[in-house]
């Protein structure tokens, strides 16, 4: 049986659409009338659940915060900083 390989996101995307999507739900949560915000957060709901492989947001939510986890336990000290940026 072969294995499955599967490709992931960088955790950097990862943490960065998963703050996008909260801070849009908070926007929902002001004005849960204004259709700009509920379509916004609606775009970011469905990206993460795209790049997560998930169908509901809450899905999505739970297996980002799953991986980000992962992310943390996985770098190493010092790599953090692509050596072009490092100074």
């Amino acid at each position: 049986m072969p294995e499955h390989t599967m490709l992931l996101p960088h955790c950097h995307v990862v943490h960065e659409l998963l703050a996008l999507l909260r801070s849009r739900e908070r926007r929902v949560a002001r004005a849960p009338r204004d259709s700009g915000a509920l379509q916004a957060r609606d775009d970011a709901a469905y990206t993460l659940c795209v790049l997560m492989g998930e169908r509901s947001m809450a899905a999505a939510v739970e297996a980002a915060e799953r991986y980000l986890v992962r992310c943390r336990r996985a770098v190493l000290p010092g790599v953090g900083v692509a050596p072009d940026r490092a100074r």
